[in-house]
Parts: structure tokens; C-alpha cells; sequence
């Protein structure tokens, strides 16, 4: 099965460690939590930044834009995953000329119209604050 970027799992990762952490977080903070470089945390701290969920003071680290129990997974898989179509599947275009080109995306485009619906709505349930607390229930 192909997988989404990592972009949407290391932006929870950034949110949380954020949410959890004292101080503002530098990207080399962040980055260590990560495993990654502060190059890439940067990146996807600007689109967290974009989509008003965090901001960031100069070189002093980021800080929550927003309440926590607001900024929900699907905010932020929106803010990283999300181009400007808004669909999960990419679907090519067929030969209008052959009939499953000319067929396929509207046959097959209301079952993947359901699957991102339902991907949406599961991640709709789920804040920020939800997985902070989870973490709190670890020793």
C-alpha cells in the first residue's frame, strides 16, 4: 500500500511536542525529537505557520497559535497533506474515446469520494489535546 508523505506524522509530532513543552521549541529541539534534520522541521513548521496553528518567535522556537482542543488532525493533515483540490486521490485522465477512459473517474470517483470522506470525518474526532493526554497516561 502507498504511503502518505511523512509530512502529516512529523506535523502531529510538532504540534505535541510543542503543546507539551515549557519553552518555545527550536527546530533543533524539535528535529531531535524527530530524528530528523531542523532543515525539514523548518519546512513543515512553515506550513503549520501558514495555516495559523503555530507561529514562531525569530529564533526563540515555535509556540501553539491555538487552543489545543481546536486544531484537530484534519486541520492538520489540511495544513501539510492538502493541495489545492482538496482530493485524497489523484485520478488521471482517461481516453475519452475508450469506454472505460471515458467512465472509470465517475464510477470509481464516488467509492474514493467516500473513502476521503470517511478519512476525513475520522480525523475530524481526533485534537491536539486528545494525543497530549494519551501521553500524560504514560508513565
Amino acid at each position: 500500500m502507498k504511503k502518505l508523505s511523512s509530512r502529516f506524522s512529523i506535523a502531529v509530532h510538532i504540534l505535541t511536542l510543542t503543546a507539551i513543552t515549557e519553552k518555545n521549541c527550536t527546530s533543533e529541539y524539535i528535529a531531535s525529537s524527530v530524528n530528523t534534520n531542523p532543515v525539514l522541521i523548518r519546512r513543515i513548521i512553515g506550513f503549520l505557520k501558514k495555516a495559523g496553528l503555530i507561529n514562531v518567535h525569530g529564533t526563540g522556537g515555535t509556540y501553539i497559535q491555538k487552543d489545543i482542543s481546536k486544531i484537530t488532525l484534519l486541520d492538520v493533515y489540511n495544513a501539510v497533506e492538502v493541495t489545492e483540490d482538496h482530493e485524497l486521490f489523484n485520478f488521471h485522465k482517461g481516453n475519452c474515446k475508450c469506454k472505460v477512459g471515458a467512465n472509470i473517474e465517475s464510477i470509481v470517483g464516488a467509492t474514493l469520494n467516500k473513502a476521503q470522506i470517511a478519512m476525513e470525518n475520522e480525523l475530524r474526532q481526533v485534537t491536539i489535546q486528545n494525543i497530549v493526554k494519551e501521553l500524560n497516561k504514560i508513565n
